[in-house]
């Protein structure tokens, strides 16, 4: 019964010491100094703002990209310790003591090490040898462009991690394919390839470009499936479903995921509640949620309201007038009908307050029960303090000649008569029996008499003159020319109505609501409004002093000073390893090259080396070509302000492929012993020459030590290359 005591038990574990020292040596190579300089460093300041508000729990928007990114950068501060308190608006500006700078640093500085052993088993997955493989990881440990943006509180190194981990996961995942399927491991593979997938979209949307092109290569490979007479097609359907699951289905999930992590971490109200809905601001905690918690949901006849333009842009407005009037006559000599003017105004005020009223009553207090207003039904809108009756007729509008002029009725006793006659249409009703809501009803004004809708004016920069304030046109504009965001409106603040009398009113008008009814959006609801910001939302795109074009990034042509000290003149510069970035494009153009050659001589019917090595060249081409492409060319086609480091995706695949076409060469064209030990010699030299300049430089990339003016004009290989020398 015990007999299995007799013999020892026996737990034999393989390491892989490569895999080991690689890991080491790129741990030191990120991690050596973390904590220098103690200063902000290039977009630490803008990242760092985020960081601030995560640690204090504040809502903001980010349009560079989804939230997972920011919140590892910020879960770095949370392990630190870090209280949020620290200005972030220089750069170079000193750490204060509460500011946990290794900590926040740690994570990117991790994701950079780790690059390096991934890189080896990557190649290693590539069915190439571990010379090879070694290869690729030293030239991505000895790139100087990836040590500087890996060692400070920035996003390049974790989505180039995320990229990487994805591709080596599905290598992993594909070599099972042949002899494990649906083993544990094999869906271990394939379920960490689409959680790559998704973290890498979800740090930064470029990691979108390498999860579309896996996606097409696992496409690939399921169509050859297709054709494989070897399996059946219930096998082929759980491929089929276990791929979609793991690499759609999965990814869909986590990127929800960040969204709802994010969200429900930041539940206070920020700077930036104002780009957003009425209805978003009012479900955080402060802001807007202490002005309208407990408002009554339900508008009704009575009701007073103030009324604020769903686009939002160029700035949040409310619906507003004041006494003053529209001029007799505009600057181009074209007349008005000087009736009171009505504008959209970008801050609150009492002015804003505006009272439902029913056309067939005199009342503008809520009745008792209240009567609640619906879709499609006809009212009048009474400015508060004024008392005047919202009007639209047909006259043009003061900027918008082709629009009809907004205004509150003044009685002439001129041929003028009022037209104040306004339909509710509800834009996102469910039925046509729907109730005007506060906050959540999205809702369009048309004119009974002219059918114009009340639009806050799209003019761009449609400011009024002095006579106006500067405030923004308002117009009645013609509902045939279509639908846009600019003419629906949401009831913002709300009261039920009690005062008759004008003078009560407008002590009504200043007093805060405190009815108690809550208006939470679901989490799809407030994950719809964000996700569309960060899409839609764009801020001015200027022109900076680093800035560069994609066709600048090949030949390094350009350059990023990251970090000046204020007296040693030591610096930081966002440079690559010159030897490496000339290889990896000579290597690129050397691999479409040799390629061409093999397809034309295929099509020869002549076939210069293996069909395994043939395969096993275009499926390295596939993943580091494809993998450079997929980073590189988008770039062409974007309209924004690009910097040197975006290019570092595209680098490291392109880094890879060096490697892949050095092996090709001495193990395909190199046929005699005497060849193949003058290329290996210069394999040597040129490896060496890496080295050389990785040291060279390391004084800017990791700002120690401070060189002399004269070392430091030394360093300018290019003349294009902005090295900061300071004047003595």
């Amino acid at each position: 019964m015990l007999g299995f005591l007799k013999n020892p038990t026996v737990v034999t574990v393989e390491i892989n010491m490569n895999l080991v020292a690689l890991t080491v040596i790129g741990l030191i190579s990120r991690l050596w100094g973390l904590s220098y300089p103690r200063a902000v460093v290039f977009d630490e300041v803008y990242y760092g703002q985020f960081v601030s508000l995560y640690m204090k729990r504040i809502f903001f928007v980010d349009d560079s990209g989804p939230p997972f990114g920011h919140m590892l950068l910020a879960l770095g501060g949370y392990l630190g310790g870090f209280d949020g308190n620290f200005l972030w608006n220089r750069i170079g500006a000193e750490y204060s003591v509460n500011v946990p700078v290794w900590s926040l640093r740690l994570l990117p500085a991790l994701a950079g090490a780790l690059c390096v052993p991934l890189s080896y088993q990557i190649l290693v997955e590539l069915q190439f040898s571990h010379c090879a493989a070694l290869g690729a990881a030293l030239l991505i440990l000895l790139e100087n462009s990836l040590i500087t943006q890996s060692r400070f509180m920035l996003l390049e190194s974790i989505l180039i991690f995320f990229i990487l981990l994805a591709v080596l996961s599905y290598l992993k995942f594909y070599n099972l394919q042949r002899h494990s399927s649906f083993s544990g491991r094999w869906f271990f593979w394939l379920l960490l390839t689409g959680v790559a997938c998704s973290c890498a979209v979800g740090v930064k949307y470029m990691g979108l470009f390498t999860y579309m092109l896996l996606l097409t290569i696992a496409g690939v490979h399921f169509w050859h499936m297709i054709g494989d007479q070897n399996l059946s097609n219930v096998s082929l359907m759980c491929h089929f479903l276990a791929r979609g699951l793991a690499l759609v289905i999965v990814p869909v999930a986590m990127y929800l995921s960040f969204f709802y992590v994010h969200l429900t971490l930041l539940y206070r109200s920020g700077p930036h509640d104002q780009i957003m809905t009425s209805a978003f601001q009012a479900s955080l905690e402060g802001g807007l949620a202490r002005i309208t918690q407990g408002q009554p949901l339900e508008v009704a006849y009575g009701s007073q309201i103030t009324l604020r333009n769903v686009l939002g842009k160029p700035m949040q407005c409310w619906l507003h007038s004041h006494t003053n009037t529209y001029p007799i006559r505009y600057e181009n000599g074209r007349g008005s009908s000087h009736q009171q003017q009505v504008t959209c105004y970008p801050f609150k005020d009492v002015n804003n307050w505006w009272i439902v009223k029913d056309p067939g009553m005199q009342q503008l207090v809520v009745s008792n029960p209240p009567r609640p207003v619906r879709h499609g039904h006809i009212v009048q809108l009474v400015h508060g303090i004024t008392t005047r009756y919202l009007n639209t007729h047909d006259v043009a509008a003061p900027l918008s000649p082709h629009s009809q002029e907004v205004s509150c009725y003044i009685d002439y006793n001129i041929s003028m008569p009022a037209q104040n006659l306004w339909r509710v249409e509800i834009v996102n009703r469910e039925s046509d029996t729907d109730v005007w809501k506060t906050i959540l009803s999205e809702v369009r004004f048309v004119h009974v008499n002219t059918s114009a809708v009340l639009k806050a004016s799209g003019f761009i920069g449609a400011s009024l003159p002095e006579w106006g304030y500067r405030q923004l046109e308002v117009v009645g504009e013609k509902l045939s020319k279509g639908y846009h965001q600019s003419m629906a409106w949401n009831v913002e603040e709300h009261r039920y109505g009690k005062s008759q009398e004008q003078k009560e009113r407008e002590v009504e008008l200043h007093s805060p609501t405190q009815m108690d009814i809550s208006k939470n959006l679901s989490f799809m609801a407030k994950f719809t409004e964000l996700q569309w910001k960060i899409l839609t939302l764009k801020n001015e795109d200027t022109e900076h002093k680093y800035s560069s074009s994609a066709l600048d990034w090949i030949t390094m042509d350009t350059n990023i000073a990251y970090w000046l000290h204020p007296t040693s003149g030591a610096q930081i510069h966002l440079l690559g390893n010159v030897v490496t970035w000339a290889s990896a494009n000579i290597a690129a153009l050397v691999y479409v090259c040799v390629s061409l050659w093999y397809l034309i001589r295929r099509r020869r019917k002549i076939y210069d080396i293996p069909e395994d090595a043939w395969q096993l060249w275009v499926s390295a081409g596939g993943i580091c070509v494809g993998g450079w492409a997929v980073n590189y060319l988008p770039f062409f086609l974007m309209e924004k302000t690009l910097f040197l480091y975006h290019y570092l995706p595209a680098l490291t695949f392109q880094i890879l492929l060096i490697p892949i076409v050095l092996q090709h060469l001495g193990n395909h064209l190199c046929r005699s012993l005497l060849l193949k030990s003058m290329f290996s010699a210069l394999v040597v030299a040129w490896f060496s020459s890496v080295y050389l300049v990785y040291r060279t430089f390391s004084p800017v990339t990791y700002g120690e030590p401070s060189l002399s003016v004269t070392e430091l004009k030394d360093l300018r290989w290019k003349d294009s290359w902005n090295i900061l020398i300071q004047k003595q």
